[in-house]
């Protein structure tokens, strides 16, 4: 699998690229955000780690215009801890996010865990589509169709949906889906679930105002509403 680590500093690359290889990936590199922007075009690429503090364009700028033609997985990276940053970062497309100075193990277990959900191990009883009324979700290809409409989700608003379709009617607060998704020894807090749920109702709801399929349960959390 093909990384692109995007980051300024050389030498935090160099020693990011060494490690990365080490665990049998290729990586790709790029110093600045035209640079990245170019080469996420690769189709090859599997993820991309994306410093927020970019030459020439910024990781907000960089992100946004990835999701404009690729739902490859973004890690955005920041030396910021302001909240802000990250929620951001979030809305902008990205999947996750890890905060400067970081462990390499850490980021090691971050890009397994996102890989492994975008290509999951093939099990005997998993469904490979979820149908419910119009909305059809392709498991083999990460796929949303609704009627004649192809939806394009990346991995995490992805696992939330099939979560939801799998287990219609049944609530799961902030936290369950913080745990479901992106793993128990996740760092972040429950507004990540905020903003992913926000994203995915404004790609599947008529009037992401007044969902119809993703229902708010005021107090506890969230639950699938079929149709």
């Amino acid at each position: 699998m093909k990384i692109l680590v995007v980051d300024d500093e050389r030498l935090l690359v160099k020693g990011l690229k060494f490690n990365l290889e080490q665990e049998g990936y290729q990586v790709e590199t790029a110093f600045d955000g035209e640079e990245a922007i170019r080469l996420a075009h690769d189709e090859s690429i599997s993820l991309i780690l994306l410093d927020l503090m970019l030459p020439k364009v910024d990781g907000f700028t960089v992100c946004r215009t990835i999701r404009g033609f690729s739902n490859v997985p973004i890690i955005m990276v920041t030396a910021k801890s302001e909240d802000i940053d990250k929620i951001l970062g979030l809305e902008y497309g990205a999947d996750d996010y890890i905060t400067k100075p970081y462990n390499i193990r850490e980021v090691s277990a971050r890009i397994k865990a996102i890989l492994r959900r975008v290509n999951p191990s093939p099990k005997g009883d998993k469904n490979k589509i979820v149908m419910s009324g119009n909305i059809i979700l392709d498991y083999n290809f990460r796929r949303l169709q609704m009627g004649d409409k192809t939806i394009e989700l990346t991995s995490k608003e992805f696992d939330l949906l099939e979560l939801f379709l799998r287990n219609p009617g049944k609530v799961y607060t902030r936290e369950n889906l913080l745990d479901i998704a992106w793993g128990f020894d996740y760092p972040g807090d429950v507004r990540t679930v905020d903003v992913h749920i926000r994203r995915l109702r404004e790609k599947i709801e008529e009037n992401p105002a007044e969902p119809k399929y993703i229902i708010t349960k005021w107090g506890v959390g969230y639950y699938y509403k079929k149709a």
